[in-house]
């Protein structure tokens, strides 16, 4: 007869404790290419929270034209999603709304009439195209600036084209944008690339914010998965990420 003397434990581990907040997820059902459904996003606030995160922003796709999202709009359905979250007992903080506003062709129309979702009423969270970078990047995020906004610019380690032995990412952290690495980078999730990328830009104090970029249950269990990690626990711990301070 054989005895166990130790079950494993394969459940989630609240290693995002270290981090506090979840500054970037996409859980506004049907709106971009997030949650389908309310019952989704109950799934995944349920996991962001099992895994140790306390508050959560939620930054729904500004981008022209796959998802020309409305802010008004958004406000509505995140407005739905708040009583539907109440109504089904999730405890982790939903701290506000905010945007994932795509540099792209359509950003310079709304920096004419800005009615920005922001992170902490302080940050705009910006994303590149992942295969290519849109001429006059840089001056829109100075457009931004001189507007008053903070600007965090999301998942760098996933354009290939931003060299990180080259001088545009110095570029970027000297015209003061915040740069924001996927947590699930750290687990390989968007390829061996993309990991190898982040934590070099995290070893060298590049990185000040991480997000979990939850879109789906799929990203959930890479989540849960990766919770599971006593390296990324030690990471997390060592870095002085700003996460907190939203």
């Amino acid at each position: 007869m054989a005895f166990h003397l130790f079950k494993k434990d394969n459940g989630p581990r609240p290693i995002f404790a270290a981090l506090g907040t979840d500054m970037h997820c996409h859980l506004i059902p049907a709106v971009d290419d997030g949650s389908k459904c309310t019952e989704e996003s109950i799934t995944c606030l349920q996991t962001l929270q099992a895994v140790g995160y306390k508050r959560v922003y939620i930054t729904p796709h500004f981008c022209v034209p796959r998802f020309p999202n409305d802010e008004e709009d958004i406000q509505r359905r995140y407005a739905q999603l708040l009583r539907d979250a109440a109504e089904a007992g999730i405890e982790i903080e939903i701290a506000g709304i905010a945007g994932e506003y795509r540099l792209d062709r359509g950003f310079p129309d709304r920096l004419k009439n800005p009615h920005f979702l922001k992170i902490n009423d302080r940050y705009i969270l910006v994303e590149l195209s992942l295969h290519e970078q849109m001429a006059g990047c840089d001056e829109m995020i100075f457009d931004l600036q001189t507007q008053g906004y903070e600007v965090i610019l999301a998942h760098p380690e996933r354009y290939p084209y931003l060299n990180i032995d080259g001088t545009r990412i110095e570029q970027l952290l000297n015209q003061s944008v915040y740069l924001q690495a996927n947590v699930l980078s750290l687990g390989g999730f968007y390829g061996e690339e993309a990991k190898r990328r982040a934590l070099t830009m995290i070893d060298r104090g590049w990185i000040s914010f991480l997000g979990s970029d939850t879109h789906n249950t799929l990203y959930c269990q890479a989540l849960r998965d990766l919770s599971r990690s006593r390296k990324i626990e030690r990471l997390l711990e060592k870095h002085p990420f700003l996460n907190h301070t939203l």
